[in-house]
């Protein structure tokens, strides 16, 4: 007697699968009648019930010999194959076409044989199952939020929340709010819907169906008092969690532009858009980070702030948030780098490294020019742009006074600084026409007036404009312009070329070089809180609505800011934007089990992550299964 099994009944035993063996093989049978001995073939099935498992058969083949008995296993197997509905590589034929026909001619039909799986639940019950009408509904995606929730769950945000006396359904909302801006970000009008196409519910465990756009507005009014609270707690928590060393600060501004005239907000204005919408009113935005990206201190001030204006308030700003640590480097840009803003950084007890103005760079064309003393850095590409290439950067060191200074020359600006500069110099040319025009048509008489706009041209293309000698005669009321041309010389020559200054003369210039580009994490962070996490346009109106919305990515922006620290550590160079895509096809899913009872078996259980998901979670150090499984039983008339 040879057998063939085929794994096709489910088992469930305590919410978890496995499977149960059915076999089914050929059995030679014998019986004596007046001294004649008769043989008989019979295909047969093995069928657990109550009482064990019991024989079934299901047809005669009557003296059919089909083959040598080593053989049996074979063809049984070939048979089972063609009856439980699979496609053969080869029509059935000889033996297996002969026994096919006559199973079927025995059952009418295959549905009989393989349309049914005995199930066990938690009470050990047999129950069995039409295979043909099991379903799977309620698909919803998982492993993204599976991912911030573990987040949000291992910085301690709950916890930080409830420190602030805000309750359970404030900490919820808030979670739910912040993982809407790291995963799909939303208006808190489409939020609800958002949630409800996600397994967020499945996750938190809770029931957000009646979730609405007023509770969430009411959730970031809770919010707005206890932000800077949240934040410096958030960061005590990192910097034990990673360890982090806080010795550098970087600080840098962005702007974000309002949709709406924004006539609650008192700090919504025009200003210096780095958006491009000059039309629109804005906010000024200032991040401070520490050396490893991780956000220590956000501000948000009037949209028409100037930059340098802001140093001493976000120093003092940042003094609340963390414990103050003497003889840290706080490395600012261009637009901060004036006398006023280095005796701020230098009264706030720290070091300074900035990037030197373009007058004390004009200073040092003589050495810009000389051959010798230049050390060469090898730029890598950033894990964050594929297409960038490898840049050569040569760096030379010079002391002067009390404070050091690191020249600086790059293949790669070299290209981009003569882009600018003559993309300026056209706009410049073209402005300086349109003026002209102006004076000639007489719409614009006044002299004081025509001085005015000439010195606004000046301070719009400041880059270029210091080669431009730009006159105007109140005689013949014209306005002479002349190109000198030994500055225009002297600025080809500094394209590429840039200046570092510091009172760190501990450092050489390569340490010098290499932390200063940290400053680009800050560039990073505001792309990513303007990209994936959508900080931008702003729709809220009132003052305190718009704070709490750039708070809310800013939270986000830890989480990602965690997750990407996660995958460099472990040398794997990819962005939250990658990682997300990859996770979207983890879900989590109901299986419906119509049973023999007339009842209907639901199971909510997360699908089997797949290699990549996985590899992502060990990274994460987070757990496989996104959710428990939840069984539930329901009547046909209401399982819908």
């Amino acid at each position: 007697m040879k057998k063939v099994t085929k794994n096709i009944w489910l088992h469930i035993a305590n919410g978890k699968f496995c499977y149960i063996i059915v076999t089914m093989y050929i059995r030679k049978s014998t019986r004596k009648y007046k001294e004649r001995t008769y043989t008989n073939y019979l295909l047969v099935e093995s069928v657990a019930t109550e009482k064990g498992p019991r024989q079934k058969a299901i047809c005669s083949l009557g003296d059919l010999k089909p083959r040598p008995a080593e053989e049996w296993l074979d063809l049984a197997r070939k048979v089972e194959s063609v009856l439980s509905g699979q496609r053969p590589l080869e029509p059935p034929q000889g033996e297996v076409e002969k026994i096919v026909e006559k199973a079927r001619a025995k059952s009418n039909t295959s549905r009989d044989l393989h349309s049914t799986t005995i199930l066990e639940d938690s009470q050990s019950e047999l129950i069995t199952v039409d295979v043909n009408r099991v379903e799977v509904e309620k698909p919803r995606s998982a492993g993204a939020v599976h991912v911030g929730h573990q987040m949000w769950t291992r910085l301690g945000l709950k916890d930080i929340l409830l420190q602030r006396g805000l309750s359970e359904r404030t900490c919820l909302l808030s979670e739910v709010m912040v993982m809407n801006r790291l995963i799909f970000p939303a208006s808190e009008h489409a939020m609800p819907d958002w949630v409800s196409n996600t397994a967020l519910q499945d996750i938190l465990g809770i029931d957000l169906e009646s979730l609405s756009e007023d509770s969430l507005y009411r959730n970031m009014d809770r919010l707005y008092p206890e932000r800077e609270k949240i934040e410096s707690e958030l960061a005590q928590r990192e910097r034990t969690l990673f360890n982090l060393e806080e010795s550098i600060y970087l600080y840098d501004l962005t702007s974000t532009y309002f949709e709406g005239k924004a006539l609650r907000n008192p700090k919504a204005k025009r200003g210096y858009s780095r958006d491009q919408r000059p039309d629109c009113k804005q906010l000024v935005v200032g991040l401070v980070l520490d050396g490893d990206g991780f956000p220590k201190c956000h501000e948000i001030f009037d949209g028409n702030r100037s930059d340098r204006t802001t140093v001493d308030d976000m120093l003092t700003a940042l003094e609340k948030r963390i414990d103050k640590k003497p003889g840290a480097t706080v490395i600012v840009d261009r637009g901060m780098a004036f006398a006023k803003n280095i005796q701020e950084i230098k009264a706030h007890n720290y070091h300074y490294l900035v990037t030197g103005l373009q007058p004390e760079r004009n200073e040092w064309l003589a050495e810009f020019e000389k051959q010798e003393g230049w050390q060469q850095i090898i730029r890598e590409p950033s894990p964050r742009n594929p297409f960038q290439k490898k840049t050569k950067v040569l760096v030379k060191r010079q002391e002067k006074d009390d404070e050091l200074y690191v020249l600086c020359l790059s293949d790669g600006r070299k290209e981009k600084d003569r882009a600018i500069r003559l993309s300026h110099e056209k706009k410049l040319l073209v402005d300086m026409e349109k003026l002209k025009t102006r004076i000639q048509k007489g719409s614009l008489k006044d002299p004081g007036k025509i001085q005015q706009a000439i010195g606004r041209l000046k301070e719009r293309y400041p880059r270029v404009a210091r080669y431009h000698q730009i006159e105007f005669d109140s005689a013949s009321r014209q306005i002479f312009t002349k190109e000198l041309e030994d500055k225009k010389a002297v600025a080809e020559k500094l394209d590429g070329s840039y200046l570092l200054k510091t009172d760190r003369k501990d450092m050489t210039a390569e340490e010098i070089w290499k932390t200063y580009i940290l400053l680009t994490r800050v560039e990073d962070a505001f792309r990513d809180m303007k990209s994936p996490l959508a900080e931008r346009p702003v729709f809220h109106q009132i003052q305190r609505r718009c704070e709490t919305h750039i708070f809310l990515c800013v939270l986000a922006y830890h989480l990602l800011v965690c997750i990407e620290k996660m995958f460099l550590d472990r040398h794997i160079h990819t962005s939250w934007h990658t990682i997300r895509q990859a996770l979207s096809t983890h879900q989590v899913v109901t299986v419906v089990l119509p049973t023999s009872m007339g009842k209907v078996l639901r199971i909510r259980k997360g699908t089997a992550p797949e290699p990549l998901h996985q590899q992502i979670y060990d990274v994460l150090k987070i757990p496989h299964k996104v959710i428990k499984p939840v069984k539930t039983w329901s009547n046909p008339a209401n399982s819908d």
